[in-house]
């Protein structure tokens, strides 16, 4: 039998309540089907993160019309609410404003016109505001306030519109299924509508609404109102949404918003307090800073009692190997629980057999980890899914650097059996001919046909268009290798293996003599994009080849080119650095791959020119970031933006499908800062390392509070005079630290 005709059988947890009544998917939620491929994300809408929750909805705070693709409320990658609209006395109410202050929470203010009540159409105004207040927690929470300024009572009423068709998050995306489970009808009864759905895999998942104040008319789908504005005296009314995931039933009570919302301040002022924190003279910098922390919390989830960074939203809000690792490695000057977390995380998960399907391997690191229906049929092999060819030495330079920020030895002796896969899995199956290079070629139909971080079918090009066959060896995963041979050698060197760490240091040695020889493309000035299955350079110009300055592959010389490189126009393209050069046929700035601009990817770059001595050469980089986030909607790096050349007056272009918020673009502000104020930590031997600070121009001063270096904490100042950053040690707490200004 295929993996994907496997489906278990209902459990007996799962059996079907004898009150759920089995009915066709029109009749439960009002529409005929899912065809979702051709939609886009709504300019400006809503986004709303907490753990295993997020919501996309439209400004007016609805997810509307029935079963749009692009909008819904979900839950561990199912869409547990795909209908959600406010009518109000017959219509839709105007938008006055839409506000989403924290990732947690929304404001949407709306008004209704006198023309609803028979008013002067010579003279139209405004005679009733309505708020809708939104906060997700371990559900939705909704408050909705109207208040009247007719200047006399006004009989009303208010209807709330409701549905949900238990999709999957992969049908959201576009993804067609053969078929589907069974509905039920939905069941009103007094203050709760209840929507119920078995599964492929016999799970029944069932979404609750409860009501604070009972409808006046409750249906199937819809919850009515009757209310009597008086003047000046507002009328509140209050619902909840949650979903259960197989019990019998659903065991959350209903919570009003402020209690909601009192909880989730508090857990997000203590995230806060146990960050850095970083203050500015520029506010809108330091919204960046503040909005990108906040994102970072919200987008934690809790799996099965384990705590972990999710990607991003909307299509992302799961476990990614090389995301959850680099957002860690970024976020190291910001709060090394993130990195902690991950590694530990990601250590659980790690290959034990050898499963084509799911792409598993012996000590490799998991891709991606789904929750939904599909993934629990078998119909995708995210269970979890193993292709990633990268993940698993970038968790080994986690490792290291993570040791480097903590000094916590325990933490690395508790992980080195896991390490010793990881280098056993390169070795073994990373390596897969032989020839000191890792590649990678899907075994999975399902699986994905690119598996470093430029992931989309055609994000691995010739200069012309045309598509390698595999293997194929990524330059960017040779120079990851090679940093985690050297950061590991290091470890063993630390736990007295000397020998395991002498091994270490000649292979990284001698792969970097190899990287240098097979890839770097004189006529190019820069490194290619990959070999082919054939061994055959991909001479593509490509933001991948700027990775190995981060790795420290290339030599000074190679590393001045590069550096400049990746200014000029055909890669720069205002915004930030494009991820593949304009010249080439196959350039696309409306592309995933192939011309966008990526916040992570602009911030390694950053970092790697730093540790070759170009911070200032990337002072134009960093300005970019700054200015494309502050131009952005609620002041976020979103994932990606296309990469169009910049006009005077003009904003980035959008990237139509990007997610926002995002673990790793919300990161690279710390990468970015660490870059350029050469911020490096030894905690096991007690020191702080300043070398060559440099504040870029839109910044004179930076003052850094409660920065963690081991068990020390540390403050420090920057300030900008001209072209030179002084940098001042405010103070340390906890355990003594040497805090070295290097400058050259």
């Amino acid at each position: 039998m295929s993996r994907t005709a496997e489906a278990p059988a209902p459990a007996s947890r799962d059996r079907t309540p004898e009150q759920l009544r089995p009915v066709p998917m029109a009749e439960a939620v009002g529409y005929p089907s899912l065809d979702c491929a051709s939609e886009r994300l709504p300019e400006r809408g809503l986004v709303l993160k907490h753990d295993r929750l997020f919501m996309l909805a439209d400004p007016h705070g609805s997810i509307a019309p029935a079963g749009v693709c692009s909008l819904g409320l979900f839950q561990d990658d199912t869409r547990i609410l795909s209908h959600y609209d406010l009518v109000v006395h017959g219509g839709p109410p105007d938008l006055l404003s839409a506000q989403v202050p924290s990732a947690y929470c929304a404001q949407v203010d709306l008004a209704v016109g006198n023309l609803a009540f028979g008013g002067d159409p010579w003279d139209p105004r405004n005679v009733i505001h309505i708020r809708r207040e939104l906060a997700l927690e371990d559900r939705l929470a909704e408050r909705l306030t109207l208040t009247g300024y007719l200047g006399a009572p006004a009989d009303y009423w208010v209807e709330l519109q409701l549905g949900c068709d238990f999709a999957d998050i992969f049908e959201v995306r576009g993804w067609r299924r053969e078929a589907r489970g069974q509905y039920f009808a939905p069941r009103p009864s007094g203050d709760t509508l209840v929507f119920a759905y078995r599964g492929r895999d016999g799970r029944l998942v069932r979404t609750l609404v409860r009501f604070g104040r009972p409808p006046d008319r409750l249906t199937e789908r819809t919850a009515r109102w009757n209310v009597r504005l008086e003047p000046d005296r507002p009328v509140a009314l209050e619902w909840d949404v949650s979903a259960d995931d197989g019990g019998e039933r659903i065991l959350v009570s209903f919570c009003r918003l402020d209690e909601c919302r009192a909880r989730l301040d508090r857990a997000y002022r203590a995230w806060h307090d146990g960050n850095s924190r970083w203050e500015s003279d520029v506010a809108d910098f330091d919204s960046l800073i503040h909005r990108a922390a906040d994102d970072l919390r919200a987008l934690y989830i809790e799996i099965e009692g384990d705590a972990v960074i999710s990607a991003g939203i909307p299509w992302y809000s799961t476990v990614f190997g090389r995301d959850s690792i680099i957002t860690s490695l970024q976020t190291l000057p910001l709060q090394p629980r993130i990195a902690i977390d991950t590694l530990r995380y990601l250590a659980r998960h790690q290959g034990r057999r050898e499963d084509p399907y799911t792409e598993e391997q012996p000590g490799k690191i998991l891709h991606e980890l789904r929750r939904g229906e599909m993934a629990r049929s078998g119909e995708i092999p995210h269970v979890p899914y193993y292709g990633s060819i990268d993940a698993t030495p970038l968790w080994l330079i986690l490792l290291h650097e993570t040791w480097r920020w903590t000094g916590d030895t325990d933490l690395v002796r508790g992980l080195m059996p896991n390490a010793e896969r990881a280098l056993e899995w390169i070795a073994r199956y990373g390596d897969q001919d032989g020839d000191g290079f890792v590649e990678y070629a899907r075994t999975s139909a399902k699986g994905l046909v690119n598996q470093g971080w430029k992931d989309s079918g055609d994000g691995v090009p010739f200069p012309d268009g045309r598509l390698p066959e595999p293997p194929i060896a990524l330059v960017e995963v040779q120079g990851y290798v090679y940093d985690a041979k050297l950061r590991m050698a290091e470890l063993y060197r630390h736990l007295g293996q000397s020998d395991r760490a002498a091994a270490l240091r000649k292979e990284a040695s001698e792969l970097r003599s190899r990287i240098r020889s097979a890839y770097w493309m004189e006529k190019l000035g820069m490194f290619a994009l990959a070999l082919d299955g054939a061994k055959r350079p991909i001479p593509t110009a490509t933001t991948n080849a700027g990775h190995l300055l981060w790795s420290r592959v290339s030599t000074p010389e190679m590393a001045r080119r590069l550096s400049a490189r990746f200014l000029e126009p055909d890669f720069f393209s205002g915004w930030g650095v494009r991820t593949l050069s304009a010249s080439h046929t196959v350039f696309n700035p409306m592309s995933y791959h192939n011309g966008s601009v990526w916040p992570h990817d602009n911030a390694i770059l950053v970092l790697g020119m730093a540790l070759n001595g170009h911070a200032r050469a990337a002072l134009p980089i960093v300005h970019a970031l700054y200015e494309a986030g502050v131009h952005t909607n609620y002041q976020r790096l979103p994932e990606l933006y296309c990469g169009m050349t910049r006009q005077r007056g003009t904003s980035p272009v959008n990237y139509p499908v990007s997610c926002s918020p995002q673990a790793w673009a919300s990161g690279s502000l710390f990468m970015l800062l660490q870059a350029m104020l050469g911020i490096y930590a030894e905690a096991p031997a007690h020191i702080l390392h300043i070398r060559d600070p440099i504040l870029p121009d839109f910044l004179s001063d930076l003052t850094v509070t409660g920065l963690a270096i081991g068990r020390s904490r540390v403050a420090l100042q920057f300030r900008r005079h001209g072209t030179r950053t002084l940098a001042n040690l405010l103070g340390i707490e906890g355990d003594p630290l040497q805090v070295r200004l290097e400058l050259t």
